[in-house]
């Protein structure tokens, strides 16, 4: 993994090299080609659900009204879509362990 605490693509890749060693070309394939194909997927907006990992879930969130904080005028936010990921018990449960 990398340094900066964050799992790339790269790191993906190789680690799938690793693991069933196929060509480190062929790996950054396959991650692109899964990762296309969830984005795909919430594109036309469907979740996404990976087994012991979690669920990415599409939301859409009606217009409200917020307050500028600053100068405390009330300002309509428009309504949109937003993304949210759902972690599985199996991931919190392996996250507590590694604490």
């Amino acid at each position: 993994m990398a340094e900066s605490g964050t799992l790339t693509r790269a790191d993906l890749s190789e680690k799938l090299h690793g693991r069933i060693g196929l060509p480190r070309s062929q790996c950054a394939a396959l991650v692109e080609q899964v990762i296309a194909h969830m984005c795909h997927a919430l594109a036309d907006g469907e979740n996404v659900k990976i087994s012991g990992f979690g669920t990415f879930v599409l939301r859409d969130k009606a217009e409200r009204i917020g307050r500028n904080p600053k100068s405390g005028i009330e300002v309509p936010i428009a309504p949109r879509r937003v993304l949210t990921f759902r972690a599985s018990q199996t991931l919190r449960d392996r996250i507590v362990e590694a604490d």
